[in-house]
């Protein structure tokens, strides 16, 4: 690839508010972030755009993160798609430590700073180059 391409994002998030505040954010930086609403979109839309990167809620009331989490590492053309959790603060230690095992590329707790995010998703992009 020449030069340096824009790196594509799908967050996959049932509240549109979290959704257009994380597009600002890093399509400021000049990240294409493409929002789906709630779990089973966030799939189709992972399938469609092959991001560079998906952010990820657990907390979704169609079909819960963790589950589109498996769902994306059992599919052969998304399993090497990096992931980093949005959760909230008060999300139990149970689940944390389940992301921990297994190898979610990282996590940020929900309410977050612009930067954390940016230094979340600069991390790992630019451990994947």
């Amino acid at each position: 690839m020449e030069g340096s391409p824009t790196r594509k994002i799908v967050y996959i998030e049932d509240d549109p508010e979290m959704i257009d505040l994380v597009e600002l954010i890093l399509n400021r930086h000049g990240f294409d972030v493409k929002g789906a609403h709630g779990g089973r979109q966030g799939i189709d839309t992972v399938k469609q755009e092959t991001p560079d990167l998906i952010l990820l809620d657990l907390m979704m009331p169609d079909l819960d993160g963790w589950d589109v989490y498996q769902q994306l590492k059992a599919n052969d053309d998304t399993k090497d798609i990096p992931v980093i959790v949005v959760t909230a603060k008060a999300q139990s230690i149970d689940k944390v430590l389940g992301l921990h095992i297994a190898k979610v590329d990282d996590y940020i707790s929900k309410p977050f700073r612009p930067q954390e995010l940016l230094d979340s998703v600069d991390k790992i992009l630019s451990s994947r180059k």
